[in-house]
């Protein structure tokens, strides 16, 4: 009895530290279930940006384009509007001088100033904005020019190298006939048709390339005369076509290339045939009533909206 007793008072404090042993290895095996191990891969949520940055409006609104900053279309059809009047004045500038140095003809410089001038005009149309009011701002190039000859035909002031440059007898009331109505067509073309309609493109080129190359070509070849009109030659109208169809398809084919307009060329080459057909036609007749800058125009116009549709 005593013995076991002794056995039981020496037992007893094993048994407590082995109770006291597993209850601290069940505790860690536990924790270990819950805490994940420096192994466990953890799945991240993703994290929203704007729950920790704030953007303020303000400056937002001054990151514009730097086109916009500075006044947008409006600055830029502007400053098209003054590079193309400053162009237009030292075209005529430039031959005024050589008509007075006696370099080439009165007649020859006019001339090349009718051709030039409503081509390079037709041509600058691509550097003006694509907003709707650039065709506004093209127009005032010959606008300031209809002001001129306005002016000047009138009496009002006097500009000796505008009135030989553009006129036939370098007299200031011829300003009002032919020279006025031309640049009131550019200003139709510009405003009606723009880059849209190969209409316009087409009545500028007739009338500035074809008309213009076949008052040339007639002074110089024109020995043989139509026999409906004596004031009109074979070789003036042959050249007129050329250079009409020529020029019309060289600009046509540069607001293409542009990307303006679409069109198909093997039925546009036939269309532009026919129109420089009709043009020639009218400029032929005697223009005794209606003067070639007014109806060679018309003419390509109402013949392209036929064949062109637009």
């Amino acid at each position: 009895m005593v013995c076991s007793a002794k056995m039981s008072l020496l037992c007893a404090p094993a048994t407590g530290a082995a109770l006291s042993s597993a209850l601290f290895l069940h505790r860690r095996r536990r924790r270990s279930e819950v805490t994940p191990s420096s192994t466990t891969t953890t799945t991240l949520l993703p994290v929203n940006p704007s729950a920790f940055v704030r953007i303020n409006p303000s400056r937002l609104r001054r990151r514009r384009p730097i086109a916009a900053a500075f006044g947008g279309p409006v600055v830029q059809d502007a400053c098209a509007t003054a590079l193309v009047v400053g162009g237009a004045y030292a075209l005529v500038s430039t031959f005024d001088n050589l008509t007075r140095r006696n370099i080439i003809e009165q007649n020859l410089s006019r001339k090349l100033v009718h051709i030039l001038s409503g081509l390079l005009f037709l041509a600058s149309w691509p550097i003006f904005s694509t907003s709707a009011g650039a065709r506004y701002f093209a127009s005032l190039v010959p606008s300031l020019n209809c002001l001129r000859l306005v002016l000047n035909g009138l009496s009002f002031t006097t500009d000796e190298g505008l009135t030989k440059s553009v006129s036939r007898l370098g007299k200031p009331e011829e300003l009002l006939k032919g020279p006025l109505y031309y640049v009131l067509v550019l200003i139709l073309c510009a405003i009606l048709f723009w880059r849209e309609s190969p209409i316009g493109m087409i009545s500028l080129a007739m009338m500035c390339g074809g008309d213009g190359i076949a008052d040339i070509m007639g002074r110089r070849f024109g020995s043989v005369k139509i026999p409906y009109n004596p004031e009109k030659s074979l070789a003036g109208s042959i050249s007129m076509f050329l250079f009409g169809f020529l020029v019309s398809i060289g600009m046509l084919y540069y607001f293409v290339a542009l990307g303006y307009i679409q069109l198909e060329w093997v039925p546009t080459v036939e269309r532009v045939a026919l129109v420089a057909f009709v043009a020639t036609l009218v400029e032929s007749l005697p223009n005794r009533i209606v003067d070639d800058n007014i109806s060679v125009p018309l003419a390509s116009m109402v013949t392209s909206f036929l064949v062109f549709g637009y």
